[in-house]
């Protein structure tokens, strides 16, 4: 068995919505089915006893070690504690050869699952061995190491549930919510509107303090110390006890309350010096809250209790804490609810003021304090208290959390009880904290779990807002590209800030921001990072959701122009015109329940994709009479089509026009293709709802010249000839040049052509055979790069297609792209037509430009 090409699907793709990854499994004809193996099964359950069944999708069929393989790698994920469910395992055209596709929580989990899965099969077929019990514990430890911790969890948790997309910018707790404008970022439980200013005020233990004593709120007594003896002088001065903390900390880190001697007041400073500058306040007696405040609001509130165990009149404190420890709540980190209780020089200290020892066994029911601070973070324990709180006890925390201006604040109260005011009872707050840990909220001890997380979504989000931006993704075999620059210039004209990528690069306000064929999904995701974008437009290609999945999790409105062959078929295990459709129509099976796929009615493949559109269907089609725009017609579905010279956009009794005339790019409605492209384009603009007068004018302003959609049927006078440079490069373009083409009045007619190296032979073949019956003259050029062919081949492939040509008389071969263009240049006389085929678009139409301007000069 060899596994080759592992990729990690990061978005919606060909086999599920989940994120996968997915590897090509070579199987030796011996290997294609592992009933036939003897004691296969049971030495694989031995060593495996959780695998499950070994063909998951319970389909009838053969047993591969492909199969095995699938099954392995999830059921390992799984016993991991990853919430993973899909997986599949498809044949491909090679015998023997498949693809295994594995859902992922995690992608450095999925990856590292199936080569542990591998090397489990490796120890079957082998009769070695293989430590189960290892492999899913060192998936745990990755989970742990990589997953998002339980406060930011659960704030990705709370926006999904409302829809709003996120994405994790970092492998930290850096999140990105909503989209291009409207688009808002945490870092753990800390809003991007928080400034750094607040956040600076919050670490500094003195100033923050000095704040809420201006504001009225009751703080204890201390200030900053520079080494022990002044930290004993400020204790003497203040009254023991006393505590010790870091000036500059989080987390409880450094932090020793009550202390009362100098002994322990010489081990608490060396703790907090550890961190930073020591600061000296005041203990108050009673116990310690924590406020959770989100906006101008109290959102949950927790008791926390030191780290402590409980005697039994047998063990030992230190296997107490061991026994404490081994709760599977308990965890190094902040990845699990409880942290462990930590055994170090502090706790030792805190044990000898209670006349104990590590080694000490204390009398059973006698509650042992290892730690005077009750942060979770050192081993702690909370006590969900919110619905406890005095009104008064609320205002303070609102008022301290807004005093430094935390957005989301932890804000650290020592009271006896938050039943009553903290005035009556000589209580205090003792620390604000900005980016304050929400496991106590979420997960407490004892009492009621409170959804955290979805009050701070609730402040970042109004109600109804999913932070989204209008999102269409356009496919198909041909007009793709020109479709999204229309689309998104009929955005643009709406005053809309747009982003769009395309096969020519990826742009912003029309700005080019990356070039090169970025119509794959990084490139999305790129615009939807971008603070300055109201609406994305993506060009999806086959290419980008093969690697990788889509670059977002839905549209608005889903695009195809047309599915035709030649399209790269025979690539990817892609080798039909139906295959093709399954892949391209993941946009369509990806569009928002609210949104509208845009298909194009005249063709029987893309309308088979409707029924799996969970939003509405906007049919397109000249023939307004088709059968299939009839009937969505005749249901007042949203359709657009060709009425005389008007585009008409219909639902219902509803209408509305566009004249042909208008559309510049369709030179009075004489480029058939170009009217699909518009109509296309039409029907998504009206899909995210923009208003009628402004789809006119972008549609009347929109010039499909080089710069505004380069290679794109752009027309040039030459010296009195047409001239047209076009990136068509398969079968159906070429028709639909021909038909463009044969429209304009021309005297002799011309085409400048190459051909693509990775096409399969008689895809090559058909595009002469096209351009035969409709052009004099053809000139053939080798392009730069033959994708893998031999010198000359494809030339001689574009030879054989205009062997039976019913028109063409004159045809010659150049080596060289813009030789060839140059040589038919030179040969047009006016009123002639010249098509040129570029391979090369930039520098092909720039090398035209510059002849167009010599001759008019």
């Amino acid at each position: 068995m060899d596994v080759s090409r592992i990729r990690a699907l990061r978005g919606p793709n060909l086999w599920s919505r989940h994120t996968a990854i997915e590897a090509i499994v070579a199987c030796e004809p011996q290997e294609r089915s592992v009933a036939e193996w003897s004691g296969f099964e049971a030495r694989l359950r031995e060593l495996f006893p959780a695998i499950g069944a070994l063909r998951p999708d319970g389909r009838p069929g053969q047993i591969s070690l492909a199969h095995v393989l699938e099954t392995a790698t999830l059921a390992l994920q799984a016993q991991a504690g990853c919430p993973v469910t899909f997986s599949r395992t498809a044949s491909t055209v090679e015998p023997g050869v498949y693809q295994v596709i594995v859902e992922y929580s995690e992608e450095p989990v999925g990856r590292q699952a199936l080569d542990l899965a591998r090397k489990l099969i490796d120890a079957v077929v082998n009769q070695t061995d293989f430590d189960v019990d290892a492999a899913i514990a060192q998936l745990r430890d990755a989970d742990e190491d990589v997953r998002l911790g339980p406060s930011t969890g659960s704030i990705v948790d709370a926006a999904v549930a409302r829809g709003i997309p996120y994405r994790r910018l970092t492998q930290g707790s850096l999140v990105q919510f909503g989209w291009g404008s409207r688009q808002r970022r945490i870092w753990a439980a800390e809003v991007d509107n928080t400034s750094a200013v607040s956040e600076s005020i919050a670490q500094d233990k003195d100033l923050s303090k000095r704040l809420l004593q201006a504001a009225g709120v009751p703080v204890p007594i201390g200030r900053p110390v520079t080494d022990p003896d002044d930290a004993w002088v400020v204790a003497q001065e203040i009254g023991l006890p006393v505590v010790l903390k870091p000036q500059d900390g989080n987390q409880g880190k450094g932090v020793t309350v009550n202390v009362a001697t100098r002994e322990h007041l010489d081990i608490a400073y060396k703790a907090a010096a550890e961190i930073g500058e020591v600061m000296v306040e005041k203990y108050l007696p009673g116990n310690d809250f924590r406020m959770l405040v989100v906006g101008d609001k109290l959102i949950a509130a927790a008791r926390r209790d030191p780290p402590h165990v409980i005697g039994d009149g047998v063990h030992t404190v230190r296997q107490l804490v061991d026994k404490v420890n081994a709760d599977p709540r308990r965890g190094e980190g902040h990845a699990t609810s409880l942290t462990k209780i930590r055994f170090d020089d502090i706790a030792i200290a805190r044990l000898d003021a209670q006349g104990l020892q590590p080694e000490s066994v204390p009398e059973k029911g006698r509650r042992v304090i290892l730690r005077n601070n009750a942060n979770l973070s050192t081993g702690g324990t909370a006590t969900d208290v919110t619905d406890d709180v005095h009104p008064e006890v609320a205002k303070r925390a609102v008022a301290a959390a807004q005093m430094v201006g935390l957005h989301v604040c932890g804000v650290d109260v020592v009271c006896e009880t938050v039943l009553r005011p903290l005035e009556e009872q000589s209580g205090g707050i003792v620390e604000v904290n900005a980016a304050p840990g929400l496991r106590m909220h979420l997960s407490p001890s004892f009492g009621k779990g409170r959804n955290v997380g979805e009050a701070i979504i609730n402040h970042l989000y109004g109600h109804g807002d999913d932070g989204r931006i209008p999102v269409v993704a356009v496919t198909g075999t041909n007009g793709k590209t020109t479709t999204t620059r229309l689309i998104a210039h009929l955005f643009a004209t709406s005053g809309l800030r747009v982003g769009m990528t395309n096969t020519d690069g990826v742009y912003v306000e029309g700005r080019q921001i990356d070039s090169g064929d970025c119509s794959g999904p990084k490139s999305a995701r790129n615009v939807l990072m971008h603070p300055d974008v109201d609406a994305a437009v993506f060009e999806t290609a086959r290419g980008g959701i093969l690697r990788e999945g889509l670059g977002f999790d839905r549209a608005q409105v889903a695009v195809v122009t047309n599915i035709g062959a030649g399209d790269h078929l025979g690539l990817n295990y892609i080798t039909t015109v139906d295959d093709l459709a399954v892949l391209k129509r993941v946009i369509v099976q990806n569009v928002a329940a609210n949104g509208y796929a845009v298909l194009n009615a005249a063709d029987p493949i893309v309308v088979a994709m409707a029924p799996k559109c969970p939003g509405q269907v906007i049919y397109f089609a000249p023939d307004r009479n088709h059968p299939v725009m009839a009937t969505h017609r005749a249901q007042g579905k949203r359709t657009v089509y060709v009425d005389g010279d008007h585009i008409v956009a219909s639902e219902g009794a509803w209408r509305e026009s566009v004249a042909l005339r208008d559309i510049p790019i369709t030179r009075n409605g004489t480029i058939g293709f170009q009217v699909e492209n518009v109509m296309a384009a039409v029907g998504a603009a009206w899909g995210c709802g923009l208003d009628w007068d402004e789809i006119r004018g972008g549609l009347a302003s929109f010039v499909n010249d080089a710069d505004n959609a380069p290679g794109r049927f752009n027309v040039m006078d030459y010296r009195g000839a047409t001239v047209i440079a076009d990136y068509g490069h398969n079968p159906d373009a070429m028709r639909a040049l021909v038909a463009a083409v044969e429209a304009m009045p021309a005297h002799r007619r011309s085409v400048v052509i190459s051909g693509a190296g990775d096409r399969r032979d008689d895809d090559i073949r058909e595009q002469t055979a096209i351009l035969g019956g409709a052009f004099d003259d053809v000139i053939l050029f080798q392009d730069a790069c033959q994708r893998g062919r031999a010198d000359g081949e494809v030339i001689a492939l574009l030879r054989e297609g205009l062997k039976d040509a019913a028109r063409t008389r004159h045809v010659e071969e150049i080596y060289g792209e813009f030789i060839a263009i140059d040589r038919a240049l030179d040969r047009l006389q006016p009123g002639d037509l010249c098509l040129v085929l570029v391979d090369q678009v930039d520098e092909a139409l720039a090398h035209l430009a510059a002849r167009v301007e010599q001759a008019a000069n």
